[in-house]
């Protein structure tokens, strides 16, 4: 199985690429292609630019979707929204192919330093990313991430770890292949 991770950050110092890595542990024996948004950089859309034609970054992008089996990705939340980086790299692909996520099973997370854990863009991406083709298996918010989590540990509160071990599970039974 072909896994395609990232975290919707550009930030060298991610915790939502952190929370990635940490998930991508269980999944050892799949091949990875953890990818890096800053190797998606693109200029800001516009319809204007589009005229004159698509980044290759953009084509880029829904090649690895392409490539994958299934999707994890834990998205970063800027003022209650996707980062912009993640919503230009999203932008640009949409455009050209409007089923950005290609039906590929997700595992959908986020997190964020205070309480609710990233949870207004997992909302927002919850009912959303399906219109783009998105099929979204499970999702997991890990709210205070630094109370919550140790680089080297990972995810150390009792109740949060079983919870994502419980649906990281429950994601493996959903993409596995079923005689």
């Amino acid at each position: 199985m072909k896994i395609l991770a990232f975290a919707g950050s550009t930030s060298s110092t991610s915790i939502n690429r952190e929370l990635v890595k940490f998930v991508l542990k269980d999944f050892q024996n799949e091949e990875i292609n953890l990818i890096d948004l800053n190797d998606f950089t693109m200029p800001v859309f516009s319809v204007d630019l589009e005229k004159k034609g698509f980044p290759d970054e953009a084509h880029n992008f829904l090649k690895v979707i392409e490539e994958c089996d299934v999707i994890i990705c834990s998205l970063a939340e800027h003022n209650r929204s996707y980062s912009s980086a993640f919503k230009n790299v999203f932008d640009w692909s949409s455009r050209i192919n409007v089923k950005v996520f290609q039906n590929k099973p997700m595992l959908l997370m986020s997190t964020s330093p205070g309480g609710y854990g990233g949870g207004n863009v997992m909302n927002t991406a919850k009912t959303f990313f399906p219109q783009f083709a998105a099929d979204i298996k499970d999702t997991f918010s890990l709210p205070k991430f630094y109370e919550n989590f140790d680089m080297e540990s990972g995810v150390i509160h009792p109740d949060m770890l079983k919870e994502l071990k419980d649906k990281i599970e429950n994601f493996k039974n959903e993409i596995k292949p079923h005689d």
